[in-house]
């Protein structure tokens, strides 16, 4: 599955976010792109107060900060 990831520097909650990521049952199978919204101007006002967030990039769904494993489990369904 592929998979944006939203980021920026120095970001506790997105090393948090990954750290849950990597813990997933779906880890080995998933493509990630990350993306650093500080480089990117729009992508700076579309999630900079809501880093980190995970897209689907199958339908487009994202899922936001917070979230544990089970609801990340749940959004990759």
């Amino acid at each position: 599955m592929k998979l944006a990831f939203y980021t920026g520097p120095h970001c506790h909650l997105c090393d948090d976010a990954l750290a849950i990521l990597q813990a997933s049952r779906s880890w080995p199978s998933l493509d990630i792109e990350k993306f650093n919204i500080r480089e990117d101007t729009q992508l700076y006002h579309l999630y900079a107060v809501r880093i980190p967030v995970i897209k689907r990039l199958d339908n487009g769904e994202e899922l936001g900060w917070p979230f544990d494993l089970t609801r990340l489990e749940q959004f990759l369904k």
